[in-house]
């Protein structure tokens, strides 16, 4: 099968190979899906990098976590009736080394979630993890209903699926964006107020908005650079949930600001969730494809040759609106 991997860590164009590897074959309780369409995600990137220094321990890696495909073989017989689904996958490459760049990839059962009929393959394959992070950081927590919910970020893949699903809810969405593109993109998803990033304006804007009252919620993808404009915002006794900070890794808290204020920090890392956060993301995802009620973004299409230059693509400030995906 033709397939993509690497055996060293490195940069894309060093350590990306292309070509043929052998065909796998389901184990009892896999699937085996022929792929059209394989997610790449900065988690991707940040793997190959190296971010899991013992992931080679067992051999080349096929990357991604995310894709979409058809079932066309299964390990055992009780999953027979699964043979000709339409089906997302996610977590494909998580804890395992060979993930959905390639034609073929065998993967548990669990892990192959059926497709309903009106999504195209391409729209499947943008699911996985920013889809499932933006739920689980709306949904985590109390009601939301009638609340003013701050998203940074809501231009991103996971700040921009994370603003629909707080609609969905029935919050007051305001999400912060850095010029007129991204502002289009807070508004096109549903935000009530787009002000500029997390800065000393932004602070009155949302001020403005709310007459004073502070948020409910706030869902964070850079905490270490916004935290303490944040805390100019939050109200007493509610929660932070952040999935990222990329820009200060080792972010420093005001420790008794935050106490004092009864503040609930969160933490979201999408393949450790509890499994029936998962399942709840699962399900709402599939009856809003069926209603079609997301706004799924694609960025870049490329072809599985080109997937050095679709990871340099995600590691590049170029790729904020929409996901990347490699068709195979």
């Amino acid at each position: 099968m033709l397939a993509a991997w690497y055996n060293k860590f490195g940069l894309a164009e060093k350590v990306l190979k292309v070509g043929e590897l052998d065909e796998p074959v389901p184990k009892v309780g896999e699937v085996k899906v022929r792929v059209f369409f394989s997610a790449v995600n900065p988690s991707d990137t940040k793997k190959r990098l190296g971010s899991i220094p013992f992931a080679l321990d067992q051999g080349l890696i096929i990357p991604h976590s995310d894709g979409a495909g058809e079932i066309i073989d299964v390990g055992n017989n009780d999953l027979k009736d699964r043979i000709g689904e339409r089906v997302w996958l996610y977590e494909a490459q998580h804890n395992r080394n060979f993930g959905t760049s390639a034609e073929f990839i065998c993967l548990p059962s669990i892990n192959a979630i059926r497709l309903p009929k009106n999504t195209n393959y391409d729209v499947g394959s943008m699911m996985g993890i920013p889809a499932i992070t933006a739920h689980r950081c709306v949904h985590i927590g109390d009601r939301i209903e009638n609340r003013y919910v701050l998203i940074t970020g809501g231009a991103g893949r996971v700040g921009n699926y994370a603003i629909q699903w707080a609609k969905q809810a029935g919050a007051v969405v305001i999400a912060t964006a850095s010029n007129l593109k991204s502002i289009k993109h807070c508004q096109n998803a549903g935000a009530d107020l787009v002000p500029e990033h997390p800065s000393k304006l932004f602070v009155d804007q949302v001020m403005d908005y709310t007459n004073g009252q502070k948020i409910d919620k706030i869902i964070d993808g850079d905490f270490g650079v916004n935290l303490n404009y944040l805390l100019a915002v939050i109200k007493p006794n509610c929660e932070i949930v952040t999935f990222a900070s990329m820009s200060e890794m080792y972010p420093k808290m005001p420790f008794y600001k935050m106490m004092n204020a009864n503040l609930n920090l969160k933490m979201v890392f999408v393949y450790d969730i509890p499994p029936e956060a998962k399942i709840n993301a699962i399900n709402d995802i599939t009856v809003a494809l069926k209603e079609e009620r997301l706004i799924n973004r694609l960025s870049h299409k490329y072809g599985l040759k080109d997937i050095s230059n679709a990871h340099l693509k995600i590691e590049s400030s170029l790729t904020t609106y929409g996901v990347i995906l490699i068709s195979l």
